[in-house]
C-alpha cells in the first residue's frame, strides 16, 4: 500500500511539472508573437467598430501623429486595398471635438435631421398618400381605406477629405496641442465643404443640396415626391416696391402647420441686410435681433439662420428658404472619421489626410418652401 501511495504521488508531481513546462512554453510563444506584432510582421488583431480601443487620445497623440507608431489602431479599409492604405480611426475623443466644431460652423447641419450610420449607404422608406380614417355608425361596415404608397430614398453621398500639414519640428514640439490642432483644421475644412453641398451639392460624388432639388409652383398633393414649392416675389432680381414683407408672409402661410413648428428661415448675410429693413405699415420692424448673445434674430417669429452658400437677390435665384429642416432634410454619415499620416509627399512637412464619407438630401419636399425671385 505504502508503494502504490508513492507511485501516485510521484505521478502527480511529474504532471505538476509538465504542466508547467506548458505553461512556460506558451508564454515564450507569446513573447515571440508580440515581438514580431511590434516589428510589424504580423498586424495586430483588428479591434470593434467604433473608434479605438486600444488606445486613448493621448497615445494616438503621442504615437501616432507625433511619432507615426501604427502599433493597436484600427486600421480602415478603402475598397479592396489594404487596411493601411485606408487610414485609421480617429478616437471618439478627437472625433466628439471635430463633430461639435461642424455643428458650430455648418449653419445646416445644425438645423437638419443627422444620422450616424455603420455602412455605406443609407436608405429611408417613406409614405405618401397616408391612410384616411372616417366616422361610421355603431354597428355599420368598416370600409377598407386608402393604401399609403411607400418609396425609398438613398440621399446621395460621397467622401469628404481635408488635408491638413504640420513640420515635423511642430510635432516635436512638446508644447504644440496636436489634438486641438487637428481637430480645428479638419472641422473648418469638413465644414466648408459641407456649407456648399448642402445647399447647392450636385448629388455626385457629394450630397444633393436642396437648392439643386427640383422645384415648382405647384402646392404640396400635387407635385411630385421630392420636388419643393417656391413662392414668386412678382419682381424679378429683387422685392415689390411696396409691402415687401407680404412676401415673406406668403412664404409662412405656403409651409402647413404640422412643420412651421420648429421652422426657419435660411439665407446669406445679403440677402438677411434687405429683409432687416423691412416695416409693417406703422413703422415697427419685421426683423428682431436676438436678446441674448447666441440667440438667433426672428423674422415674423422664425428664427434666421444665415447661410453664406445661399445665393443673392438675382433674376430667378431662389435666395431664401423657410421650412422644417428636420423633417425635410438628412444628413447620413459614417460614424468614424479615419486619417492617414503622410510624411513623405512634402517634406519637412507632415499631412493628415482625414476622410469621412457624409451623404445628405431632401426626404420630404412639403417642409422646405422657397422664395424665388421672379
Amino acid at each position: 500500500m505504502i508503494e502504490v501511495k508513492a507511485d501516485g504521488l510521484e505521478a502527480s508531481f511529474d504532471a505538476l511539472e509538465a504542466e508547467e513546462d506548458g505553461v512556460e512554453a506558451l508564454k515564450q510563444e507569446l513573447a515571440l508573437l508580440k515581438k514580431r506584432v511590434d516589428q510589424g510582421v504580423i498586424a495586430a488583431q483588428r479591434p470593434a467598430l467604433d473608434g479605438v480601443k486600444s488606445v486613448d487620445a493621448s497615445a494616438f497623440v503621442e504615437q501616432f501623429l507625433r511619432k507615426g507608431i501604427e502599433v493597436g489602431l484600427e486600421q480602415k479599409a478603402v475598397g479592396s486595398s489594404t487596411d493601411a492604405i485606408g487610414g485609421y480611426a480617429v478616437p471618439r475623443e478627437i472625433d466628439e471635438k471635430i463633430e461639435k466644431t461642424l455643428v458650430a460652423n455648418s449653419p445646416i447641419r445644425s438645423i437638419a435631421n443627422v444620422v450616424k450610420v455603420g455602412s455605406a449607404g443609407y436608405r429611408k422608406l417613406i409614405t405618401t398618400g397616408g391612410t384616411p380614417s372616417g366616422w361610421v355608425a355603431y354597428e355599420a361596415a368598416r370600409p377598407m381605406t386608402n393604401t399609403p404608397t411607400f418609396s425609398e430614398i438613398v440621399p446621395a453621398a460621397g467622401e469628404l477629405y481635408a488635408n491638413p500639414a504640420a513640420s515635423q519640428q511642430m510635432l516635436d514640439d512638446a508644447m504644440f496641442d496636436v489634438e486641438a490642432w487637428l481637430a480645428s483644421e479638419i472641422a473648418t475644412e469638413f465644414a466648408r465643404a459641407e456649407g456648399f453641398a448642402f445647399v447647392k451639392g450636385t448629388g455626385t460624388n457629394q450630397p444633393l443640396g436642396f437648392l439643386s432639388s427640383p422645384s415648382a409652383a405647384t402646392a404640396d398633393g400635387v407635385r411630385p415626391q421630392g420636388t419643393l414649392q417656391f413662392i414668386g416675389t412678382g419682381v424679378s432680381a429683387g422685392f415689390p416696391a411696396s409691402n415687401p414683407q407680404d412676401k415673406i408672409l406668403d412664404l409662412v402661410q405656403s409651409l402647413r402647420p404640422p412643420y412651421r413648428q420648429g421652422a426657419v428661415f435660411v439665407m446669406n448675410s445679403a440677402t438677411a441686410t434687405a429683409v432687416r429693413k423691412f416695416k409693417t405699415a406703422d413703422g415697427a420692424y419685421v426683423w428682431q435681433p436676438g436678446l441674448a448673445s447666441g440667440q438667433p434674430a426672428t423674422l415674423l417669429g422664425y428664427p434666421v439662420v444665415e447661410a453664406e452658400d445661399m445665393p443673392d437677390v438675382a433674376a430667378n435665384s431662389l435666395s431664401i428658404a423657410f421650412g422644417n429642416f428636420k423633417a425635410g432634410y438628412t444628413i447620413a454619415e459614417r460614424n468614424a472619421t479615419t486619417i492617414l499620416r503622410d510624411p513623405f509627399t512634402n517634406k519637412p512637412y507632415v499631412h493628415f489626410y482625414a476622410t469621412k464619407r457624409v451623404g445628405g438630401q431632401v426626404v420630404n419636399s412639403e417642409s422646405i418652401k422657397l422664395l424665388k425671385f421672379i
